[in-house]
């Protein structure tokens, strides 16, 4: 017997010719991911990813926490790796369960067996049926539940068999770097990390763009958005951060712009900013943590004007969605508590009393040309600070 971990995949299976191509990356990701834990084998057999440790002791708990967070596993399984002999899975299928009871007594049980090597002499509802008489006989405390029970034995027979009692459900999605790469405006709230997660759900590899206003803003926003991006490595194996000093381009807009006008002047500069060093990274696209609707800068006319000022698309994740719907991914992920921090970003510098809720573009970009904000920009780029954040482990 031995001690292995089942890694499940859901939507690669629907890959059709491209499916080898999805599955290397995510057995890449793996490795990545558990690389630091110690040497292991990983192998893909008929839709399975299993994860053999070469050593004895290996940290299979730590595994399971860093596994979870991968894109594109569906669920996690500790398993026993066993020889495909009917009489050896009756013996350690007992001693699963017995093992169960002794640290979680149940009342009830089922057998659900998947038989994939056709070979073998009895069919999947044969086995359950005799592996569940023979634990009901050895503890007569259990009995059979098929509709709600206690626990489940789940046996797959293979060209070895596997046995386990417990899913542990991960993110799904596609697996991290199989669909490009996006810049995220990653502001120190609570959406802006969801967004990028979001994104990074769907397969695309996240770098980040933080706009930073000292003395306006503190320090400590700073180190807020870093611990921020920290976490989102954990999701993302890494993260290249780039922190802009805005400072300048915020006081010039503030001090020649009609206060209406601010908001949306301020939103298209981070923008081309943005878009400048998405440019720079290879990166194909920006990704916002905007709902419609949610404050002035977010009204459909304010967001058609603010996109006017890119040429890349500019991907919106959370666009549909409401205030709680984002705070419960966003506790779920473990962002909220740092985003909650009362350390104000750049976005609450020079806030207009009463900004432009229907924008016209022809007259944003009247404002803009008598700004001079072309050398700002410019030196707000060629002073941006780059911090390579990798995943903490």
């Amino acid at each position: 017997m031995k001690n292995i971990i089942l890694v499940r995949y859901g939507e690669i299976i629907l890959k059709g010719l491209n499916r080898p191509v999805f599955e290397e990356k995510l057995s890449s990701n793996i490795k990545k991911s558990i690389y630091s834990l110690g040497k292991v084998s990983i192998i893909r057999s008929q839709g399975r990813i299993f994860i053999e440790p070469h050593d004895e002791g290996y940290d299979f708990e730590a595994a399971v926490e860093r596994l979870v967070k991968v894109f594109g596993i569906v669920s996690v399984s500790l398993v026993w790796k066993i020889d495909s002999e009917f009489e050896t899975i009756k013996e350690y299928s007992l001693k699963m369960v017995r093992e169960m009871m002794l640290t979680k007594p149940h009342s009830s049980f089922k057998v659900e067996t998947k038989r994939g090597n056709k070979r073998f002499p009895m069919q999947s509802p044969e086995i359950s049926r005799e592996i569940g008489a023979h634990i009901l006989s050895q503890i007569p405390s259990l009995r059979v539940d098929v509709n709600d029970p206690g626990f489940i034995l789940y046996i797959e027979v293979r060209e070895d068999t596997y046995i386990y009692s417990e899913k542990i459900p991960s993110n799904g999605g596609m697996p991290l770097g199989t669909n490009g790469k996006a810049m995220l405006l990653l502001s120190g709230g609570i959406d802006s990390p969801v967004a990028g997660w979001m994104m990074a759900k769907r397969g695309v590899e996240i770098e980040a763009v933080h706009f930073y206003s000292y003395p306006y803003t503190s320090e400590r926003a700073k180190e807020k958005v870093i611990d921020l991006a920290k976490i989102m490595a954990g999701y993302c194996l890494r993260i290249k951060l780039h922190i802009v000093p805005f400072t300048e381009i915020q006081v010039q807009i503030n001090d020649t712009c009609p206060e209406e006008q601010l908001t949306i002047i301020m939103r298209r500069a981070m923008m081309v900013i943005s878009e400048r060093l998405a440019a720079r990274e290879g990166a194909l696209a920006l990704i916002t943590g905007e709902s419609m609707g949610q404050v002035a800068s977010q009204t459909i006319q304010s967001l058609a004007v603010t996109n006017a000022a890119v040429k890349m698309p500019v991907f919106r994740p959370l666009i549909g969605m409401d205030k709680n719907e984002v705070i419960e991914i966003a506790r779920r992920i473990g962002t909220f508590e740092t985003s909650i921090l009362p350390y104000e970003d750049c976005c609450t510098v020079f806030v207009a009393k009463h900004p432009k809720t229907r924008p016209q573009l022809q007259k944003v970009i009247e404002l803009e040309d008598g700004l001079g904000l072309e050398s700002l920009i410019d030196k707000a780029i060629e002073d941006t600070e780059v911090i390579e954040i990798k995943a903490p482990y």
